[in-house]
């Protein structure tokens, strides 16, 4: 579902348009709303179309082929113009996803789906034949699931087989994967009822095992194989392959009809047991919840005041409920608008849809182009309303922009969906967070969490569960801790360097940009490892290169002005501070008013607005290594940053490109040539396999890197008239920058 576009119609026949729910060839298809109140969908032919005879004429007959169709398990056609200025014809709404989204995001379905589903579209075809017709474009995306059973649409190429054609000699129509083998060779005398029991076998073949029979890839390579090849049934249940081997069958008369199908799946007609899978069947409430509130509010798919579109938001879950975000009430009135397979939820399933209700939103569109692209779906696990807040939030925006950039990709073989969980920055949260996000088998993969408290407590959890989680600002080595010792692969991924790796910055700028040839090392003990170590480090190298290092311990309570005295009486030209902003503000103020002159270096935990406001002029040409970069200043990042000010009206916040880069590369993990990967232990795999360099850093697990993704994404910044200036990668940053 996706907002109306100023160029759409407010209205078509007597029908108030509500939102986009995809576009095709022949037009834009519409979630409306009836003048009684219920859900329609709406197919308007594209304006550029509506005068050409040719596409009039097939417009024309759709209408009428799906007039003479008489089948539960097809969409019955409401209403229709084909004479109007625009034609157009409006259908009964189905609220769930397609069959291809639902394999895509899900797998293959079990056994007794697939016999339920062949058994009920084989019915529609039945009906389709004995209207004297041929669908001839079976396939998963013209196949919808409801509640009550699956949906048989799309009558746009459907014809009688003796019909006007209206498409030019030799050409193939319909889709590559599910057409026969006559239809591959554009036989098209030879295309019958039998033709559609071909795509249905194929169809089913691929629910049963998310495979199709005859491959894909190339089109022309998929169309040759369906000529010539044999169907790959090797993952179809046994007891599935000998009805699907004859389905499959070359020659049109070896087929059995679509009766014939339906009398050999008709096992679970009357089975009172839901027809669907757990997983599906959440999907399809929480899509019809969805359509509720667009059919109640009616302006749902304006912009929200700052910008946004209602539809396109992902809904917010936190630790500590399950309450609705949106606050949202849906009646019983309007849950009966949405008409058979919502009324089936209100019947019989209250628990599943108050449970969906519950769970975080999905943004994709459906329909037209997109509509074969599974949705894959990307948590983000962050710190949304703690102390570390902005760090989240920040992440969250980034990991839209770049949710929004792999959707906007054709080329990609799915389209990203983002649900956001919020730990609050609490570790105990974080863990109940985590154990939410891993028990969603829609999500794929994870960017976060925020803070290095919430990492360590979460680990673990991604761990068992083979999650791939990125994590963009914690910068301890979570990895290390015993708790995932035996654990290979490693799902939590550390997206940046750790903190101790921030010895090499401060060793770089300290001896090659500011020239400090005696420095004084600032131990904070209030600071927790890393910062030990990175003093110890760093005065163990300067010594190896002939250099003068005074290591001084600083107590929690912090005398600033008797260090600052310390530095000037001993005559270093250089310091480090490890300390917190308010801490390293403390001592910039000090060495103020003691006037020392040398470098002045703090590491990111001391890097801030705060650090800013309270040391006041003191902060001047004080620099800072932090594991983020300045996306302005980054010219492979403008790009995203005048995305992110469209979007958000501001500034890019720290760590929101790092966010997109994090998504981007969980992308480039869940892509395998032109199909998508959906098992979570097979993206962990890939995360090591494939090298991404993003508009912040590259990402690349190698034995170079010493068994990190990235060793060298860390940034100088230097306090230039009371604001940070980014000076780039640390090794990037000569005498001139830091000085």
């Amino acid at each position: 579902m996706r907002p109306l576009r100023p160029t759409d119609p407010v209205r078509v026949g007597p029908y108030r348009t509500l939102a986009r729910l995809g576009a095709g060839g022949m037009g834009v298809v519409y979630l409306a709303r009836s003048p009684g109140g219920s859900a329609v969908a709406v197919k308007l032919i594209h304006a550029a179309r509506s005068g050409d005879d040719g596409f009039r004429a097939r417009f024309r007959r759709e209408i009428e082929a799906a007039r003479r169709v008489d089948s539960r398990w097809t969409t019955p056609l409401l209403d229709a113009d084909a004479a109007a200025r625009d034609p157009w014809l409006a259908t009964a709404f189905v609220p769930g996803p397609s069959l291809g989204e639902a394999v895509g995001l899900h797998g293959p379905l079990p056994y007794r789906t697939v016999r339920v589903l062949g058994h009920r579209l084989a019915d529609a075809l039945d009906a389709v034949h004995r209207a004297g017709l041929v669908h001839r474009d079976v396939k998963p995306g013209n196949v919808l699931l409801g509640l009550d059973g699956p949906r048989l649409i799309d009558f746009g190429i459907a014809r009688s087989p003796d019909g006007t054609v209206l498409t030019s000699s030799g050409m193939i129509v319909g889709s590559p994967g599910f057409l026969s083998p006559e239809q591959a060779q554009a036989r098209r005398a030879d295309i019958g009822p039998p033709s559609d029991v071909f795509s249905l076998g194929c169809l089913l073949a691929y629910a049963a095992s998310a495979v199709r029979p005859f491959g894909g890839g190339v089109a022309a390579a998929a169309l040759l194989r369906t000529v010539t090849e044999e169907p790959d049934l090797d993952d179809v249940p046994p007891e599935l392959a000998p009805l699907l081997r004859a389905c499959l069958s070359k020659r049109p008369a070896d087929r059995p009809d679509a009766a014939a199908v339906r009398r050999e799946l008709g096992a679970y007609e009357h089975d009172a047991v839901p027809w669907l899978p757990e997983p599906v069947t959440r999907l399809i409430a929480e899509r019809s919840t969805r359509a509720l509130r667009v059919l109640a509010l009616g302006s749902a798919c304006a912009p929200a005041p700052d910008g946004r579109s209602l539809l396109a938001e992902a809904r917010t879950v936190t630790a500590t409920g399950r309450g609705r975000a949106d606050g949202a009430h849906t009646s019983r009135r309007g849950l009966l608008a949405l008409g058979g397979a919502a009324a089936t939820v209100a019947a019989g399933g209250a628990a599943g849809l108050w449970w969906a209700l519950a769970r975080p939103g999905r943004t994709a569109s459906a329909g037209g182009a997109d509509r074969d692209r599974p949705v894959l779906t990307l948590a983000v696990h962050g710190d949304l309303s703690g102390a570390a807040s902005a760090t989240g939030r920040a992440q969250e925006r980034g990991a839209r922009i770049a949710v929004d950039h792999v959707n906007a990709q054709r080329s990609r073989p799915f389209r990203l969906a983002l649900s956001v969980y919020d730990d609050g920055g609490v570790p105990a949260r974080a863990v109940a967070v985590a154990e939410r996000l891993v028990g969603d088998p829609v999500v794929r993969a994870a960017v976060g969490p925020t803070t290095d408290a919430c990492a360590l407590a979460v680990v673990g959890t991604y761990h068992a569960a083979s999650l791939a989680t990125v994590a963009v600002s914690p910068g301890v080595d979570a990895n290390g801790r015993k708790v995932v010792e035996d654990i290979r692969p490693r799902a939590f991924i550390l997206g940046r360097p750790v903190d101790e790796l921030m010895t090499a910055p401060c060793l770089t700028y300290l001896t090659g940009a500011a020239g400090a040839r005696r420095l004084m090392l600032f131990d904070d003990q209030e600071q927790a490892e890393p910062a030990g170590g990175i003093c110890r480090h760093l005065a163990s190298a300067l010594r190896d290169r002939g250099l003068e290092a005074l290591v001084r311990p600083v107590p929690r309570v912090m005398d600033a002005d008797a260090m600052a005295a310390d530095a000037r009486a001993t005559g270093v030209d250089g310091l480090l501070f490890t300390g917190d902003e308010r801490r390293a503000a403390m001592l910039a103020r000090s060495l103020g008013r003691a006037r020392f002159a040398g470098a002045r270096m703090g590491i990111r935990q001391g890097f801030g607005p705060v650090f800013l406001r309270a040391a006041g002029p003191a902060a001047e040409g004080w620099v800072f290594t932090t594991p983020f970069v300045d996306a302005d200043g980054v010219p492979a990042a403008r790009s995203f940053a005048t995305a992110y000010r469209n979007r958000f009206g501001t500034a890019p916040a720290w760590y929101a490109a790092e966010a997109y880069d994090a998504v981007l590369f969980l992308a480039e993990a869940m892509t395998s040539g032109s199909a998508p990967v959906t098992d979570r232990g097979t993206i962990v795999r890939r995360t090591r396999e494939i090298r991404y360099q993003g508009i912040t850093r590259t990402l690349d697990h190698s034995v170079a890197q010493g068994g990190l993704f990235d060793k060298d994404g860390l940034f100088l910044y230097r306090v230039r008239g009371g604001a940070y200036r980014f000076l780039g990668q640390y090794t990037r940053v000569g005498r001139e920058d830091g000085a």
